[in-house]
């Protein structure tokens, strides 16, 4: 969503061939690049806040759950709580690092101002990417034995996001082409998609019993292919629905918040110990990743001071969906992403080929007045502003961000409905 420049050295030392004396060299100046804009902990506070009292009240109160089940989920919490401060200290250090080489990018909702001649470090979902898989290793000290089930399984995941960290660090450096991106999550699928041994079945809904004939049906070899597209599908809409400051990681972080209480309800609520373990595996990946998306979001919120990068919506959007495949909640899970299902559909035209698609599918910006106009682009940005007209970037960003918690919302309404009737 950024241009990016490329500064140039030169250096420019002559020697004379017949000096015989020894004149020291002129030491370069260091290179002092301008801090970054200290983090909206404010903002943060906030949205911890709204969000802690109802999942720890779950926890504690409203749900019996097993003292060393509940004993993992806290140290997991506690973890990624020193995730948190680890990254927001960690991210003002990276980004003196890649400004140095010149991997920065200019706001361009925000050109003609000020603003937008300032350069903005990017890629610095390499940290959030970094601190998470270090949390997630540290983990298995606490939670798993040498024996264990899991193990293999939860190693892999880590290996499927470590993968597409790296893929997506290359993204933000190489540029790689569109159509190549699409491919990226299918290769960092494939360590969880081999190491994967838990069940191929799918439970019929009970409405199409009669007509299939089975309550329970084994996809086998389909299975793991739905699971193989469904890791494309997520990493690639988050890396589309963007363009906005705090869009790309708020929501992750409203998505991240959804599937933590999902995981702590279906905990509760169930008395299959297999079950359990299965939201429990995915609990102990989202709460890292929540918690080193907020700290990400404190410098990425608007006025942004750090671009998150191709790394981090590659890595975020891996995370969720390893965490619904080994939570075997997919269903729900394309549930919480309707907005992205959305702006996949409204964007399929450019991303075929049938309708020209620019670089860069943002509003328009005009810089007298500070509002930005939608244009014919079919992303979700653009189709909000066409329907409820001109608004400022950050107005914008509340809109989606609303939209996609009464999308996850919505979910909790639908299955609550449902349960019963529909499988």
């Amino acid at each position: 969503m950024a241009a990016r420049k490329r500064a140039s050295k030169d250096s420019s030392a002559q020697t004379k061939p017949n000096d015989t004396t020894t004149r020291p060299k002129p030491q370069e100046p260091p290179l002092t690049d301008p801090p970054i804009a200290p983090p909206k902990l404010g903002v943060i506070l906030k949205l911890t806040l709204f969000f802690a009292v109802p999942y720890f009240y779950l926890i504690f109160y409203h749900y019996k759950i097993e003292h060393e089940l509940r004993k993992s989920i806290l140290i997991n919490a506690a973890l990624s709580l020193a995730g948190f401060l680890v990254t927001v200290k960690m991210i003002p250090v990276a980004s003196r690092y890649v400004l140095r080489r010149n991997l920065f990018g200019y706001d361009i909702n925000k050109k003609g101002t000020p603003q937008g001649t300032v350069k903005v470090p990017e890629s610095l979902g390499i940290v959030v990417g970094i601190v998470f898989l270090v949390l997630g290793i540290l983990f298995q000290y606490f939670n798993f034995t040498a024996d264990s089930n899991w193990l293999v399984e939860y190693n892999a995941a880590l290996a499927s996001i470590c993968f597409m960290v790296l893929l997506g660090f290359v993204d933000d450096v190489l540029d790689i082409p569109w159509r190549v991106k699409l491919l990226l999550p299918s290769f960092a699928a494939l360590p969880l998609l081999m190491a994967y041994a838990g069940h191929t079945t799918i439970i019929i809904p009970k409405p199409l019993i009669p007509y299939v004939g089975l309550e329970v049906l084994d996809l086998g070899w389909m299975y793991k292919l739905y699971m193989g597209l469904l890791a494309v599908f997520c990493t690639n809409s988050i890396n589309i629905h963007a363009g906005l400051n705090g869009l790309e990681v708020g929501q992750t972080v409203v998505i991240a918040s959804a599937i933590l209480i999902h995981n702590i309800m279906q905990i509760g609520a169930s008395a299959d110990s297999e079950y359990k373990m299965a939201h429990a595996f995915s609990l102990y990946l989202v709460q890292p990743l929540l918690a080193t998306s907020l700290a990400l979001f404190s410098y990425n919120w608007y006025p942004s001071s750090a671009f998150v990068g191709d790394t981090y919506t590659y890595f975020a959007g891996m995370t969720m969906a390893v965490a619904g495949i080994l939570g075997h909640f997919s269903e729900t899970l394309l549930i919480f992403f309707v907005p992205q299902v959305l702006n996949f559909l409204l964007s399929l035209p450019q991303l075929a080929g049938i309708v020209p698609c620019p670089r860069h599918r943002l509003p328009r910006f005009d810089p007298g007045t500070g509002l930005l106009t939608g244009t014919n682009d079919g992303t979700l940005v653009n189709f909000f502003l066409r329907r409820f007209g001109r608004m400022t970037e950050k107005s914008l960003c509340i809109y989606l961000l609303v939209f996609q918690a009464i999308a996850c919302c919505f979910c909790f309404v639908l299955r609550f409905f449902l349960a019963g009737w529909y499988k």
